[in-house]
């Protein structure tokens, strides 16, 4: 992917959940909801303030966030589906869930 988002602007990919079975029911992709958790992808430079200094974002590459249920825009890139969103609609990061962690 080669996108560098500006200002307070994050590129993330949402974190897709596993099948789901309710009961004896699978549910199908058409029918869940969409996952608001995701892994910041890339991060702008900072957010302006109105004395122009810059400053620097609390999330970085490869943190794992939630976010709102109408957060950002959807944004496909290489086939793949993106959401772009200002710093201020990430609700919160997820500690101690790194990419690694995720794999074991």
């Amino acid at each position: 992917m080669n996108i560098r988002p500006l200002y307070d602007r994050v590129v993330v990919k949402r974190i897709e959940e596993k099948e789901n079975k309710i009961g004896g029911l699978f549910i199908p992709d058409s029918a869940k909801e969409k996952p608001q958790e995701g892994e910041v992808v890339a991060v702008g430079k900072g957010k302006r303030l109105e004395d122009g200094k810059l400053v620097a974002l609390d999330v970085q590459k490869g943190d794992r966030i939630l976010f709102g249920k109408y957060s950002g825009s959807e944004i496909r890139l290489d086939g793949e589906e993106y959401m772009i969103m200002r710093e201020d609609e990430i609700l919160g990061i997820l500690e101690g869930a790194t990419k690694s962690a995720k794999v074991a």
